[in-house]
């Protein structure tokens, strides 16, 4: 096993790709939710990923775009793009324009090419060059993008077990070796959940990462049992970390400011994106810029290198929470999500600065093709893609 440092970007100071591919193969990719960069360090433990990572290649860690969420970094994975250009600027959005939301892809609105057609994702590009993408349990996958579909959908459904986890792996891996497919794409939710509910660093997370080793276990049973183990690749990103909070450390914003001064309020925790009502921009921006943990930015004061400000859907006031502090209109609406929330018990989130250390995020390459290492000075993601179409059949 080969293990380096994916670093800040721009610039990227490494990726793990192929310079040559000889005979083009399959490529797997599992999309793991919230698998930050340390959990799979103690490979004694987990019998999976270390047989994965003894044919393969690791990064120390993975720094995902800002907002460290899952929707704009899976996104970001698939486009090669940053949230300002593909315009996937958080797991909830608001279009102004024409008042639709997008709800973690969960409500029909988010289904509309509107929240899509920011930038084409690998799977739409496979389509147009006559290859063929299957997607498992995939936010997304059932949306008309520049009027292409992917080959195979199976849509999302939340918080999936270790067990259906396998069973669809195994559809995908049954997809790449009967030559139905060029890609299969997995996605997996459950450490989001677990880590969202019971911390960052807590026996629970631990023992949903042993779960997903033992998928990881069975995987390579079948990698053998199907006589694939040479003929394809296989990538894992996580799309961000997690950290931990404290119920003492919520930002009660109705106690702070005069709510009916919002027109509209998008997210909770680490961002959160604020319509004023007109002619209360200057008062709410004064009320809000006074409250301590979190910084209030108009559209011109956000960071360059959060590459968000140009947005499509970005709101005048976008507020950031320090990390460690949680920002909602106030601690009902954070029980009503986290029932078990008390003020003794601690829970998990993420979505803070992208260079927040336990926002970081998980890489690893394994297969025949992942031998050697690049050394690199482009953006993360756009080289991302580059390995991606490098590795598939073209």
């Amino acid at each position: 096993m080969t293990t380096r440092r994916l670093a800040l970007f721009p610039p990227l100071l490494l990726l793990l790709s192929p310079l040559l591919v000889v005979e083009a193969r399959p490529l797997l990719v599992f999309f793991i939710d919230a698998l930050r960069y340390d959990y799979v360090d103690d490979l004694k433990s987990l019998p999976g990923f270390r047989q994965l990572l003894e044919s393969g290649v690791k990064v120390d860690y993975m720094t995902p775009v800002f907002p460290s969420l899952s929707i704009p970094n899976f996104y970001s994975l698939m486009t090669g793009r940053y949230p300002d250009v593909h315009q996937m600027t958080g797991n909830y959005m608001w279009d102004e324009k024409s008042g639709k939301k997008f709800l973690l892809g969960t409500n029909p609105e988010s289904a509309l090419p509107l929240w899509w057609e920011g930038s084409e994702p690998l799977w739409v590009t496979l389509q147009k060059m006559g290859k063929r993408a299957s997607m498992y349990n995939m936010p997304g996958c059932q949306v008309m993008i520049f009027g292409v579909r992917v080959w195979y959908c199976k849509p999302f459904v939340p918080n999936i077990s270790a067990t259906r986890l396998i069973q669809i792996t195994e559809e995908a891996l049954d997809d790449l070796g009967s030559g139905k497919a060029d890609l299969a794409a997995v996605y997996y939710e459950n450490l989001d959940k677990v880590g969202h509910y019971f911390g960052a660093d807590t026996y629970p997370m631990k023992a949903a990462v042993q779960r997903l080793d033992a998928a990881m276990v069975a995987l390579n049973s079948k990698l053998k049992e199907k006589n694939l183990v040479d003929k394809l690749n296989i990538m894992m990103f996580s799309d961000h970390g997690m950290t931990n909070l404290k119920s003492d450390r919520i930002i009660e914003l109705d106690k702070l400011i005069v709510m009916s001064d919002i027109e509209k309020m998008v997210g909770r925790g680490p961002v959160v994106s604020v319509w004023p009502k007109g002619g209360k921009f200057e008062s709410l921006r004064a009320s809000l810029s006074r409250i301590k943990n979190m910084n209030t930015y108009t559209k011109q004061e956000i960071p360059a290198r959060f590459h968000y400000k140009g947005g499509r859907f970005v709101s005048p006031l976008t507020l950031v929470a320090e990390p460690g502090w949680y920002i909602a209109e106030n601690t009902a609406v954070v029980q009503a999500y986290l029932i078990h929330l008390s003020e003794d018990l601690q829970f998990g989130w993420h979505g803070y600065d992208n260079e927040h250390v336990d926002m970081r995020a998980f890489f690893f390459a394994s297969g025949p093709d992942f031998g050697g290492l690049l050394d690199c000075s482009s953006e993360l993601y756009k080289q991302i893609l580059e390995c991606y179409c490098h590795l598939l059949p073209h």
